[in-house]
């Protein structure tokens, strides 16, 4: 099936973990790369970020230099890539079972965008469609799937069907996804639970994001900010005459 079907789609996966390249192998980029390599053999422009490269600085506002940091590279390094794809996948690995802190930040940084505007005049995020890849040893891949797709959707993500995928092995210490086993395999690759809920994931993603396309977005009747800061209200009745 591999081929061009999704010329013309961008899609950039922001990878949570909390190592830095220089510390080493990426559980949670592991399994993003098999998403990543479907998208890719099927015609769509493929960006990846390791959130750990760069200093990205906590807060809810475009530039935080503005504010306080010293440095920050939302603003030069990911804003410009969050901006122009058409898709966004959040990968983070689970700690107590929750997200990891980086995720969060990455989850406040793009609420920090929530207020902008496209030239609809709807929330920013409008026309774009979002998903998430978690790995980890311990329970909380469909909780922290939640936090990351409610966030997403709120800010104006569109959410396809089934757009999460995860591995955890057994619960408590033991190898993380791809470590090289006693056996010779890797951890997790013989997983077809894990295999097909990222590839549906990543076809649903792909879908959602050329219909969109193809649409021209999220249709802007009911939904245009302007319009409602001018006085529209879309047919919400007025329950002062109720």
């Amino acid at each position: 099936m591999a081929g061009d079907n999704f010329n013309g789609i961008k899609a950039l996966f922001i990878n949570c973990t909390l190592k830095s390249s220089a510390q080493g192998q990426s559980h949670t980029e592991t399994l993003m790369r098999d998403s990543m390599a479907i998208m890719e053999a099927n015609g769509v422009e493929v960006s990846y970020l390791r959130a750990a490269d760069h200093a990205v600085a906590f807060g809810v506002y475009p530039d935080m230099r503005e504010h306080g940091a010293k440095v920050d590279d939302w603003p030069e390094v990911f804003w410009p890539k969050v901006a122009e794809a058409d898709i966004l996948v959040i990968g983070t690995p689970l700690w107590l079972g929750e997200e990891s802190s980086i995720c969060r930040v990455i989850i406040e940084r793009l609420y920090a965008h929530s207020g902008q505007r496209n030239d609809k005049g709807q929330y920013i995020f409008y026309g774009k469609t979002g998903g998430c890849i978690v790995t980890g040893n311990e329970d909380g891949i469909k909780h922290a799937a939640m936090t990351c797709q409610y966030a997403m959707a709120h800010v104006g993500y569109t959410i396809p069907p089934q757009a999460d995928c995860g591995w955890i092995g057994e619960a408590g210490p033991g190898p993380s996804y791809g470590d090289e086993m006693e056996d010779g395999g890797r951890a997790g690759f013989d997983n077809d639970f894990t295999k097909r809920n990222l590839t549906f994931m990543t076809w649903n993603l792909m879908h959602v994001a050329k219909m969109l396309a193809d649409a021209g977005g999220i249709p802007a009747e009911g939904n245009s900010v302007p319009e409602w800061n001018d006085g529209r209200r879309f047919d919400h009745p007025n329950p002062e005459y109720r």
